[in-house]
């Protein structure tokens, strides 16, 4: 029988004889024979093997065999497939994999689709995103539960399981024998690998080895998932199967090995404990018998209740001993607590068994996925989601101890989200596995194991605790899986129903939010700093938000309607127990402990929330589920408490607890936490607010404050609670407070929709904001995972009602903006609301900043234009359930407190703001707004039946206490205070006691022990309040209260004795204001009554022009509307405006009102002082700025301004920009100027198409770079050197196309040894960012330009310019002598070299950084390396790179004239002056110099043509401009006007017989032939040197002699051009052919000699320039007759010349004829250099690039990134591409750009520049439909191209000014 060991083809017979055998061919006994031999077959084949490799191989070559019963492989698959049911997607994917997201066809929030079905799919339009999968998931296309079908793609859409066939028996039996026992070797292996880790020592090694081993077994196993439905359903059979597994893996049988792997399983379920081992106080937890497998919870529901408070606390009293050390308390006792759900796993097939030691091995991601990849099958799903449930707690314990946490969480999440999010698969798990039990106590479980006790309030004696949040636990978010499947579960209603019902499931709930209840307590640092600030508050809120917010706001949306009012109650009524229990348990009475505050009271905010929803949606009858009296004053004291910290710590009366509790303070309220946390709290205050006494609420709220002692009508008072400087903010926040309490809606009636709104509009008005930081800010409404914002489809339509979008714009700095919305002016005008600016600012300036835009606004409409106080904003109307609210407005308490504020701002008390002054007018408003009832006018009834303890009001009504007058107050203030010096008038007392008309001065007479003033008698009387209401519920209850009052407030001992004094006021809230109008205006009598003038403005108060100004008219409006709402207040109103006021208040102010004249004057004087001072600074500055910028004065070229009519020589003049002294530049000292050095390829990437090149988005479109113009010139260049001397190559070209150059300036000048002790101060200073020193980098010290080297400036008259006019009538011969004796001599500087000079030293450093600048190989040309003749080639070749530049730069021709681009800032001028000296070192050795070959008939010399070596290049071959530079830079400087232009005319007629010889290879033979004779018989014209005609017969003629026009007649090139020259058309040709060379000889004229470029129309530009260089005869004017061969001026005889140059040709065809034709022809026509052009939508590249390849590793890169210039895909920072530690981005640039690479990156959307060794990150050119980029496209909204932003950046490259703009540089040390 078939050994192990057997071939290939043995294998595959036997697979064959077995499977005839078993599908019955043999008859009966031959089945159960092979049955046995396939059994022991594979028994033996699938034993676990420890070789590993070769042997696993071989098992899985066996299956392969069996299963395909011997058939090929590849056609079974395809057989199986052709059975798949394809109606779901089911792709698995694993982290970092791109996958979409469309929200209009999702039900499920976690709804996902791979690539492929989301571009299948039709989803235009809707709202989707792109999305970096973190935990990996799996596509939902084809699942109706989780997404709408009309998002299904085209492949799923289709219900196709009807059309597929049955499956036949055979094909898949030998599948079922098989896999079973396979699916049990992989089983086997887990058991065997796995050993448990000693002493708790991890042995993750070993584990990570057996993985490896597994790697092809589970490979094969997702292969089979892959064969779709047919496949699957076989494993699901077998897998789920409990027969088989109790056959082969119980271990019964009598194999060895099988028993031996049944003991390890078994030891590994122990080990497991699944009890915690750690737990040393798992007294019954011990492993209860195996055999409890029923999932028993029915004792759950029991246990919990009675443990939560009774039996726990007499544990506590023995734990208690051990304080707070002791760290661990289980709160559930354990001998109650149902422990099956902990503890109990029975496997029952292999599905259980796989699963578990998937979890045992911390979710190895192949297993994972294997087990993912099966979920298409509905048997499976299900079988799979039971089976993960059962190993829920399990899953929980393997995670707490695991190393890997994150990893781990992510797999668990990868799997749960795709059971959980089915709602139909969760509702049946939930009744049949008890899901939410098991979530529920698992969680409970989890937090337990690191509770601390709470040190809140009472700490001796707490019983309750909090969980740690400095563990582990926490600070990693290791809980988040599971809070996160809880979450999920609860989304879906029916889920939700069922915990809602469940009574003992939300008690166990509340216990477990009580655990947050108070923790991360802070306790206030009086003495010294804090030495070390926790971090742990980032775990605290992240909990909250996490593990009690968000499964509230899940509850919370399935509470919508008032069928589900049962739920809202039962939810209220467990969390006011629970919070009942709490305040027990910290041991609270009704005093908070002073200087601690938690953030974290979940239960009170869930409590809030629920009361909200209930009144909101169910129509619950709010007190129905409100507590007792005693139970809400409770409830606000903790809220009310971290409002009053908040106030604290933003008056740094928190300092020495270090930055992280104002982090908490912003984190509090900050837009993801604020709907959870902030809204609650103040929603809940607003509550208590409404059902408890007003008074007693409003002293509450001072107290709380700290600020009792400052409501005093005395001008000293003494606080025993808080240091002075920090009563004025404390003040200001309580009153804010007060303010938001009393005017904010959010839970009080505003619809969703206005709430949306306010949000919007809060946000928008303190900054302009991008729509994803809007949407970012608006706190979202139910569930924070779910994304959606509060009436999320009205976000845009509400956006666009509220905002305006501007557009994405350019600064010329760089800086690119985004897309903005901001708000409309009607907002503005109406809607912004100070308010709800202040509760949702997260820092402080932010109000200030809608202040101040507010303000801006107000101006430019011109409503108003001094500095506005914030406007007051109508509200919307209260709910009826919260109408109690404004009893807080209409109370005494409040109405004296604003009384004695608004006397003490009249006399100017200490402490006191605008803004206190502001909210007090705010508060008045509010009251007047909402004042209960028209009052009657009868005033005395009021006092009838309002027989009050408080006598300073008659009643509670603001409307008529407004007008009450107040005569006398009795205070009690320091012996130091000034009021005690004055006798109280004698009538005082008597007086007081019989007066009627006044019964409040008798009552404050004998009121002596009432404390500092009348309103502290108010704490005082909030105790006596809490009292009565205490007494009414217990009696031993005030005992504990009585002795604390007592201690608390009698003051220390220190202070001065206070003694009591009686003022004199006669003042009422309406006179008071009156005054202060006066004194804000700082006019007497400034208030005049309105309707006076128009009795209409009472009948309708909304006048808008009260509704925009500053405080007075703040007082207006109030006065308005209190005189519209009352008669009587209307009628004292004018009686207070006819008594002309005596100066302001009571004489005793005078001093201080002194205090305020002396200050204003000094403000005068100090203002016009400052005024002076800034003139002069302006003007000093102007003066520097006019020195500084000389440079830039637009006639000069570069700071040398000669007056051209000045004959005199005068010496140029430079400012140093270093020591501010001008002077000429010497050779002793030279000056230079600062400019930056940069190789560049922008020349090389022309090309000759017109057609833009693309960016690759498809293999079809690749980028081959031969047309560019680099290649160009390469090719022509090593052509040239085959066949021809190499010198002479070098000079018959140009390099520098790639990697030339560039040398700009920004124009300013500085000595070069100033520049030296610059740079020296540079080295020295270490904190430079962005350049090196060491590399010779520097900023400009002028205009911070970035550069790195120094020019030169070459010393010398300007003797140039004043010749330059004067024309010279010598014949055109002499000229020619003259510059050939001129080259002769040699060396002749007006500097001699021989002589080091410095100015001769700094040109030469200066010439080696031009060298260093670009790399070896673009100045090595030449066969020998280190020939003279490459640095000879290399430096004219600057020249010219720099003058082409100019060129492009310049749009590529010279139509615009005028001075050069950069006029002042170019140095072209010293840049030839240091080449040129450099090149006189080169001597051309006057046989060869070409100058003679142009002017000169040669003699013959033929016999050096039968020598060896070659001969050199053709005249007709060589490169006009590079001839012209080579010929002006080899002439000693400076050189004269007359000079350059005999060059320009000798180098002309070169140029024209080079046009005329292209030309005659264009045209067909017949026109050759036609030219020739038409030509030749003008030859003997009078001007027939001038005419083209002519002179193209005589070409055509010469090159006939040769073999130039006879083989393989140029077809293809007649096929380009027309086939039929008109004279029109040839004069054209030979116009664009001479056209470059006289572009570039004009911008030299122009940088030599100076004087400016004429500008021209674009047809007229040859005549235009030939006349600018003269080779326009002076007379010519008619235009219309022009040739081009009119400029022609011949040294010689043309004829003859032309023949020499043709004969050179000749020669050279008899040998080489397939060459010469290449050679000349020479395609002068190149397009400007440009990016490549980008797709319109980001999402073509992205697709095409990122699953991409890369061509050098072959590996998919991290990073793929694309180069802009030239398309090649490279790896970002890939070590795989590495070459000598450049990585591939930086080798690129090097490359591609000489040093400058544009890169986007494909994963980030942004364009990252390589300049040098720095790097800067540019900006994206894709922005969303919002203008905005989307960097590293987390949000994965669609991208499209912003044309602008690519036109800056092409337009940078080609300006070569990435350095200069922008501004974050950073060294790349080769890394990208």
């Amino acid at each position: 029988m078939a050994g192990s060991g057997a071939s290939g083809r043995e294998k595959r017979a036997t697979a064959a004889r077995l499977k005839a055998a078993l599908s019955g061919g043999g008859g009966g006994g031959g089945e159960s024979g092979a049955a046995a031999e396939l059994q022991a077959l594979l028994e033996r084949a699938l034993a676990p093997a420890p070789g590993g490799g070769e042997a696993a191989a071989e098992a899985l070559e066996w299956c392969r065999c069996l299963l395909s019963g011997g058939e090929p492989w590849e056609g079974f698959v395809q057989a199986v497939r052709a059975y798949d049911p394809a109606t779901l997607c089911g792709l698995v994917w694993t982290a970092n994999f791109v996958a979409y997201r469309c929200r209009t066809c999702g039900i499920s929030p976690c709804m996902s689709l791979c690539a492929e079905c989301f571009h299948q799919g039709e989803h235009a339009g809707h709202d989707y995103n792109m999305f970096r999968s973190q935990a990996g998931g799996a596509c939902d296309c084809g699942d109706g539960n989780v997404m709408r079908e009309a998002g299904f793609c085209k492949r799923h859409r289709m219900k196709s399981s009807s059309k597929v066939p049955c499956v036949p028996k055979d094909l898949l039996m030998m599948s079922e024998l098989v896999l079973p026992q396979f699916i049990f070797s992989l089983i086997q292996y887990l058991r065997e690998g796995y050993n448990e880790p000693a002493l708790d020592l991890p042995s993750e090694k070993d584990l990570h080895r057996i993985l490896q081993m597994l790697e092809p077994h589970v490979s094969f196993l997702e292969d089979l998932t892959k064969m779709g439905g047919a496949m699957r359903s076989v494993l699901t059979q077998v897998l789920t199967n409990q027969q088989f597994y109790k056959d082969l893996s119980s271990g019964v049988g009598e194999n060895a090995c099988a028993k031996k792997s049944y003991e390890k399983y078994l030891i590994a379920l122990k080990g497991s404990g699944l009890a915690f081992p750690e737990d040393k106080l798992a007294c019954g937890m011990q492993e209860q018998a195996s055999g409890t497998s029923t999932l028993a919870i029915q004792g759950l529901a029991g246990a919990t209740a009675t443990s939560g408070q009774g039996e726990s606390s007499d544990e506590e009293d023995q734990d208690g001993s051990q304080g707070v050390g002791k760290r661990k308390r289980v709160k559930l006792s354990s001998s109650t607590k149902d422990q099956s759900i902990m503890d109990v796993l029975k496997h029952k097939c292999f599905l259980e068994e796989l699963l578990f030691w998937t979890i045992k091995y911390e979710f190895p991601q192949k297993m994972v996925t294997f087990l993912l990849n099966m979920l298409p099958d509905q048997d499976y799903k299900i079988a799979f989601t039971k089976t993960f449930v059962q190993h829920y707690a399990f899953i929980m314990k393997t995670l707490k101890k695991s190393h890997e946490s994150d990893t781990m969480s992510n797999r668990i999440v990868h799997i749960s989200v795709q059971l959980f999010s089915n709602e139909e698969l969760a509702r049946q798990v939930t009744e049949e596995c008890q899901l939410l039990d098991i979530m529920v106590t698992v969680l409970l479980y989890m937090m337990e194991s690191c509770l601390i006790k709470s040190e809140l309030q009472d700490e001796e004696n707490s019983l309750h605790v909090v969980v740690n949040c400095g563990e582990a636990l926490l600070k990693n978010n290791t809980y988040w899986p599971l809070v996160s499947d809880f979450i999920n579960i609860l989304s879906h209603q029916s889920v939700a129903k069922k915990f809602l019902e469940d009574h003992s499931l939300l008690v166990t709930w509340m216990n477990f939010v009580s655990f947050f209840q108070g923790m991360n307590l802070n306790k206030r640092e009086l003495n010294e700093h804090v030495e070390f600030e926790s971090q742990t508050y980032y775990a605290a809120f992240a909990a909250e938000l996490e593990a009690c917010a968000q499964p509230m706001w899940g509850l919370l949306s399935h509470c919508k309607v008032r069928e589900t009012q049962e739920y809202t109650r039962n939810v209220v009524r467990y969390c006011l127990e629970a919070l009942q229990d709490w305040f027990d348990a910290i041991n609270f009475v009704d005093e908070p402990a002073p200087n601690q505050v938690t953030f974290h009271l979940p239960l009170h905010r869930y409590y809030a929330m629920f009361l909200s929803k209930a009144v909101k949606c169910q129509e619950l009858d709010l007190d129905s589920i409100l507590p007792d009296q005693e139970m809400l004053m409770k409830l606000m004291i903790h809220p009310l408490q971290i409002q009053a910290s908040l106030s604290e710590i933003h008056s740094n009366m928190w300092v020495r607890n270090g930055l992280q509790i104002k982090g908490q303070a912003m984190t509090y309220v900050q837009s993801h936490f604020c709907n959870s946390m902030i809204d609650p709290d103040i929603y809940l205050l607003q509550v208590c607010a409404s059902r408890l006494d007003p008074d007693y609420f409003i002293s509450s709220v001072f107290e709380r404050f700290k600020v009792v002692d400052l409501l005093t009508m005395a001008s000293q008072h003494q606080n025993t609670v808080l240091d002075s400087e920090h009563e004025r903010s404390m003040l200001e926040g309580a009153l804010t407070f007060l303010v938001i309490l009393l005017s904010l809606r959010l839970h009080l009636g505003m619809t969703d929709d206005e709430i949306l709104r306010a949000e919007m509009v809060a946000q928008l008005c303190m900054n302009d904001r991008t729509h994803s930081s809007l949407l970012d800010l608006i706190p979202e409404n139910p569930n924070p995972k779910s994304g959606i914002v509060p009436g999320s489809l009205s976000f845009e339509s509400m956006l666009s009602a509220v905002a305006d979008f501007k557009a994405p714009v350019f600064e010329p700095g760089g800086s690119m903006q985004q897309g903005m919305y901001t708000p409309k002016a009607d907002i503005w005008d109406k809607e912004f609301d100070p308010v709800m600016v202040i509760l949702r600012t997260v820092y402080r300036r932010d109000v200030q900043s809608a202040m101040d835009r507010y303000t801006a606004f107000l101006k430019q409409s011109g409503t108003f234009p001094g500095n506005p106080w914030p406007p007051y904003k109508k509200r919307t109307p209260l709910h009826p359930s919260y109408k109690g609210l404004m009893k807080l407005l209409h109370c005494k308490t409040l109405h004296i407190v604003l009384f004695t504020l608004l006397y003490k701002i009249l006399m100017d008390h200490q402490n006191l703001s605008e803004h206190v002054l502001c909210m007090v007018l705010y508060l008045i408003e509010l009251g007047l707004e909402d004042s209960p009832e028209q009052e009657s006018d009868e005033e005395d009834s009021v006092g009838e039946h309002e027989r009050c303890h408080d006598s300073w009001f008659p009643g509670s009504n603001l409307v008529s206490n407004m007008r009450h007058f107040i005569n006398y107050v009795r205070v009690r203030v320091p012996e130091t205070a000034p009021e005690v010096k004055r006798e109280p008038p004698a009538s005082t007392s008597s007086d007081g006691v019989a007066s009627s008309q006044s019964p409040r001065r008798s009552k404050s007479l004998q009121r002596e022990n009432s404390g500092t003033a009348q309103v502290f008698s108010l704490v005082a009387e909030r105790r006596k309040k809490f009292q009565e209401i205490i007494n009414r519920n217990s009696s031993e209850a005030s005992q504990v209260v009585r002795p604390k009052t007592s201690m608390k407030w009698s003051a220390p001992g220190a202070t001065p004795q206070l003694t009591t004094a009686i003022l004199e006021i006669k003042e009422s809230i309406l006179s008071l204001l009156i005054k202060l109008h006066h004194k804000l205006s700082g006019k007497q009598n400034s208030y005049y009554p309105p309707w006076f003038d128009d009795m209409e403005v009472l009948i309708q108060p909304e006048i808008p022009k009260y509704s925009h100004g500053d405080g007075m008219t703040a007082v207006e409006r109030i006065l308005l509307k209190a005189a519209v709402q009352s008669r009587l207040n209307k009628r004292v109103i004018e009686e207070i405006c006819r008594k002309v006021t005596p100066p302001v208040p009571p004489k005793k102010i005078s001093p201080a009102e002194k205090k305020t004249l002396d200050k204003e004057e000094r403000r005068q004087k100090a203002r016009e002082r400052q005024q002076k001072l800034l003139a002069e600074f302006a003007s000093k500055q102007k003066s520097f700025m006019e020195t500084a910028m000389d440079v830039e004065s637009p006639d000069a070229d570069i700071a040398m301004e000669i007056a051209t009519s000045e004959q005199h020589v005068s010496e140029a003049v430079y400012d140093c920009v270093i020591c501010g002294q001008s002077g000429p530049s010497t050779e002793d000292r030279p000056t230079g100027l600062v400019v930056l050095l940069q190789a560049s390829s922008v020349l090389g990437q022309c090309r000759n198409s017109t057609e833009p090149k693309k960016l690759p988005t498809s293999e079809e479109e690749q980028i081959y770079p031969s047309d560019t113009c680099a290649a160009v010139h390469d090719v022509r260049l090593t052509t040239l050197q085959r066949y021809f001397k190499d010198s002479s190559c070098l000079q018959a070209v140009s390099i520098g196309w790639e990697g030339g150059v560039y040398v700009q300036t920004c124009g300013h000048t500085l000595h070069i040894d100033c520049h030296k002790s610059y740079m020296e101060s540079l080295r020295n200073d270490q904190v430079l960012q962005g350049f090196s020193v060491d590399k010779g980098e520097f900023t400009c010290p002028l205009c911070r330009q970035f550069a790195n080297s120094v020019l030169p400036c070459y010393p010398g008259n300007n003797v140039e310019r004043s010749l330059l006019q004067c024309h010279s009538n010598k014949s055109i011969q002499d000229l020619i002598k003259e510059v050939e004796e001129l080259q002769e001599q040699l060396g002749t500087f007006p500097v001699s070299i021989s002589s080091e000079t410095n100015l001769s030293k700094e040109m030469e450093s200066v010439m080696k950084d031009i060298k260093s600048t670009t790399q070896k190989k673009y100045t090595d040309y030449s066969k020998t390396p280190g020939s003279p003749d490459n640095d000879f080639l290399f430096m004219y070749s600057v020249a010219r790179t720099n003058l082409e530049l100019e060129l492009v730069h310049r749009e590529g021709n010279l139509c615009l004239g005028g001075a050069s681009t950069a006029g002042k800032r170019s140095c072209l001028n010293q840049l030839f002056h240091v080449l040129a000296m450099h090149m006189r070192l080169y001597s051309i050795d006057s046989a060869y110099n070409p100058w003679r070959k142009l002017t000169q008939i040669m003699q013959d010399r033929n016999s050096q043509m039968n020598s060896e070596e070659l001969p050199e290049v053709p005249v007709l071959y060589r490169d006009v401009s590079s001839l012209l530079l080579i010929q002006i830079l080899t002439m000693p400087q400076p050189l004269r006007k007359e000079h350059f232009t005999c060059i320009v005319k000798v180098l002309f007629t070169l140029l024209y017989t080079q046009a005329l010889a292209a030309f005659s290879l264009k045209c067909s033979a017949e026109d050759r032939v036609a030219w020739k004779n038409s030509g030749a018989l003008k030859k003997n014209t009078s001007n027939g040197e001038k005419s083209w005609e002519a002179l193209l017969s005589h070409v055509i003629s010469e090159l006939s002699k040769g073999k130039m026009f006879e083989e393989g007649e140029t077809e293809e090139l007649a096929m380009v051009y027309p086939s039929v020259w008109s004279p029109d058309s040839i004069e054209c040709y030979l116009q664009q052919f001479c056209l470059p060379f006289l572009r570039i000889t004009c911008l030299l004229q122009h940088h030599l000699f100076g004087g400016d470029l004429p500008s021209c129309q674009e047809d007229e530009e040859f005549t235009v320039l030939g006349n600018c260089l003269g080779l326009l005869p002076s007379s010519f004017q008619s235009p219309h007759q022009f040739t081009s061969a009119s400029c022609l001026d011949w040294p010689v005889p043309a004829f003859n010349m032309i023949s020499q140059w043709c004969l050179e040709l000749a020669s050279f065809a008899d040998r080489h004829a397939e060459q010469v034709k290449v050679l000349l022809i020479q395609e002068p026509k190149w397009d400007l250099p440009c990016l490549l052009q980008l797709p319109e939508n980001y999402n073509t590249i992205f697709q095409y690039y990122h699953r991409k390849t890369c061509t050098v590793c072959t590996k998919v890169p991290k990073d793929p990134a694309v180069c802009l210039v030239c398309g090649t895909f490279v790896c970002l920072k890939g070590l795989c591409c590495k070459q000598q530690s450049y990585c591939e981005c930086v080798l690129h640039s090097q490359n591609c750009g000489a040093g400058t690479g544009i890169f986007l990156l494909i994963n980030a959307s942004v364009i990252i520049i390589i300049r040098g060794h720095r790097f800067c990150l540019w900006g994206s050119v894709y922005l969303d439909a919002h203008g905005e980029e989307d960097r590293d496209l987390r949000r994965g909204k669609p991208l499209y191209i912003c044309k602008e932003r690519y036109k800056v950046l092409e337009q940078q490259w080609v300006s070569h000014t990435f350095d200069h703009i922008n501004k974050r540089w950073g060294p790349h040390y080769n890394g990208l």
